[in-house]
């Protein structure tokens, strides 16, 4: 499923639709180059789920946590580790959060669990188009129940 994005109302509309769908546990690895929205979408998409107060990048603490009813969020930045094993002094092994939103998770190959969902991000003019791909049966079932949600006829679908 490919979505234009004109502006931050369309990455909340995106994000709300995306919050009431999301299935527990859900490990979503946002992809795309500085700026291409992907803290604006997590921020988004935590709102959705109720979270007040401050939400902060986690750029320099690599992770933020956010309680929610019945569980946590967790909002990962990998951008400044080094490599992989980095991840091993986080203390997130055992960790059974509601949502896991990781940027930069290609530098956590092999040490980040499977995402249910990819979302590529992309700047395209003065806004952004997401491309949201399913990493798992949970997720190709998040993505029909996207198209069926009212929310997301109102964002440009774009052809692959």
């Amino acid at each position: 499923m490919i979505r234009h994005l004109p502006d931050e109302a369309a990455t909340r509309t995106l994000a709300e639709a995306l919050a009431a769908h999301q299935p527990a546990g859900a490990v979503v690895h946002l992809h795309g180059d500085l700026g291409a929205g992907k803290s604006t979408l997590a921020r988004a998409w935590l709102r959705a789920l109720g979270v007040t107060g401050t939400v902060r990048s986690p750029t320099y603490t690599l992770v933020e946590r956010y309680p929610l009813e019945g569980g946590e969020a967790l909002h990962l930045d990998l951008y400044r580790i080094g490599d992989a094993g980095e991840l091993d002094f986080l203390g997130l092994d055992d960790v059974e959060a509601a949502l896991w939103l990781v940027e930069w998770p290609e530098r956590g190959a092999g040490a980040l669990a499977h995402a249910t969902l990819e979302i590529h991000l992309a700047i395209e003019g003065a806004g952004r188009v997401a491309d949201l791909r399913p990493g798992t049966a949970a997720g190709e079932a998040w993505l029909a129940a996207l198209t069926r949600d009212s929310r997301l006829s109102t964002l440009a679908e774009l052809k692959p």
